[in-house]
Order: structure tokens, then C-alpha cells, then sequence
């Protein structure tokens, strides 16, 4: 895993890889231009990982997994992730 400067715990590369490749499809850029700015671990409350979207209903249950933060053609993404290839962009409304 990544050192991070704080001393989190850093997701696991089969984790990050495929955000960081969805992060450069939508900026139209190389994964390799992809900035990590932290990758954190973190628990939700609930299946929304903290980014509920209006009229969705989710699962109450604690949920764990990374919060990741991509700089990608100077626009930063806030990605939820709950495992390799589980993952979702937190766009507010």
C-alpha cells in the first residue's frame, strides 16, 4: 500500500487501480496524470458511504471501505469505495 502522511491506512492497489482509471475516462486524461490527494480508510452508517442521492433508499447497516480523493485534469473527485471494483463517484446535488 501507499504511505500517506498522516499514517491512515492506505487502500490496497486492486482497490485504487480501477478508481483511478474510471477518474481518468471521465477527465479524458492518462491514469498515469491521476493525482491521489488521500486515501483514507472510512466507516458510513448506511449503503450510501456518506453520499446519499435524493429518493434512493439504502441499506442501515455500517459500512466500511476508503474515502479517495483524485485530482484528475485539475477537477478533484470524491470517490466511495467499498472494495475492488466497488466503488462510486460522490457527486452533491
Amino acid at each position: 500500500s501507499l504511505p500517506s502522511a498522516d499514517g491512515a491506512e492506505q487502500p490496497p492497489a486492486d482497490v485504487l487501480e480501477p478508481v483511478i482509471v474510471d477518474a481518468a475516462a471521465r477527465a479524458g486524461v492518462q491514469p498515469s496524470e491521476v493525482v491521489v490527494v488521500s486515501a483514507t480508510a472510512a466507516e458510513w452508517s448506511d449503503g450510501s458511504l456518506g453520499c446519499p442521492q435524493p429518493g434512493m433508499l439504502y441499506t442501515q447497516a455500517q459500512v466500511s471501505g476508503y474515502q479517495v480523493i483524485l485530482r484528475a485534469a485539475g477537477q478533484d473527485l470524491d470517490y466511495r469505495v467499498q472494495g475492488p471494483d466497488q466503488f462510486k463517484l460522490c457527486e452533491k446535488p
